[in-house]
């Protein structure tokens, strides 16, 4: 039976509200104040990048949390956040899927950067890769008594290779100038609900997410070279959603040296109604300016 891409889009929104719903303002803070593991404000300040999974907040809230201490500890007027935009319709899927085969990204009305304030397309309103970031930002800014600092959304789709022709990229790197940046994805998606044979369908633990872990690192190497058509068909390989976000980033920002500091998993066997294994898995990732 073909993805019903819209009722995913709806419940998978759904659940993110429960989610931060059951989290609750004490569970929000609780769950900040234990990201204080991590201090990466300097690395934003530096120019660096914080990147971050986006599956279920029980899984990966810590890391969402940690970026937005690093942002609020760098103390920039702006930050950018660069996030997954997911084919929630089939003419974004059929545009990913022809890019992915060598397609021309300019041939395709879903080419380019959305977000608040452009101009252009609205897919982004209905995605649900950044909100966690919201909600605890929406957080952590109350409680620091913080209303002067600005969050920029920013949405690339398509960037095949040449992140630097993306329509709106003018404007993305005028922002990122003055601003640090912390970008989301989840690079690998596993297991029979997500086209994974049943007989090569590995749980999380403990072989799963050792592949996972390989398949990131190796993602990192392919950032770190600025090797973005690389990229592109590794994230196609590793079912990762994370192609274009890395690719932008790596362009705004030039050289970068990453290191993967943790993973977070979800099982996504009931949002897929799908059985085991079936799970989605994203790195939280330091990626440190280079000189």
């Amino acid at each position: 039976m073909p993805l019903d891409r819209a009722a995913l889009q709806k419940n998978v929104n759904a659940l993110y509200q429960r989610e931060h719903d059951e989290l609750g303002e004490a569970g929000t803070y609780r769950m900040l104040d234990e990201a204080r593991r991590w201090d990466l404000g300097d690395t934003l300040a530096a120019g660096g990048i914080v990147g971050f999974a986006h599956v279920g907040v029980a899984d990966c809230g810590l890391h969402v949390a940690a970026a937005v201490n690093a942002c609020l500890d760098a103390g920039a007027d702006t930050v950018l956040a660069i996030s997954v935009l997911h084919a929630f319709s089939d003419e974004m899927e059929t545009a990913r899927k022809d890019v992915a085969a060598g397609g021309n990204p300019s041939h395709h009305a879903t080419w380019g950067i959305q977000g608040p304030g452009l101009d252009f397309r609205d897919d982004w309103r209905g995605d649900h890769a950044l909100r966690s970031l919201r909600h605890f930002w929406a957080a952590e800014t109350k409680r620091r008594g913080i209303t002067d600092r600005r969050l920029v959304e920013r949405y690339p789709y398509l960037a095949g290779g040449k992140p630097g022709e993306l329509p709106n990229i003018d404007e993305v790197a005028g922002i990122a100038e003055d601003a640090v940046i912390v970008a989301t994805g989840d690079q690998f998606h596993h297991g029979i609900g997500y086209g994974t044979p049943p007989d090569e369908a590995l749980e999380p633990e403990p072989d799963g997410l050792a592949a996972a872990r390989a398949s990131m690192e190796a993602g990192i190497e392919l950032i770190e070279r600025g090797d973005y058509w690389g990229y592109n068909q590794h994230c196609v390989a590793a079912k990762s959603d994370d192609r274009d976000v890395a690719q932008l980033f790596r362009f705004l920002r030039g050289p970068l040296q990453g290191t993967l500091v943790d993973i977070a998993y979800s099982d996504s066997t009931e949002l897929y109604n799908q059985p085991a294994p079936t799970w989605a898995a994203g790195g939280f990732m330091k990626l440190e300016a280079v000189a």
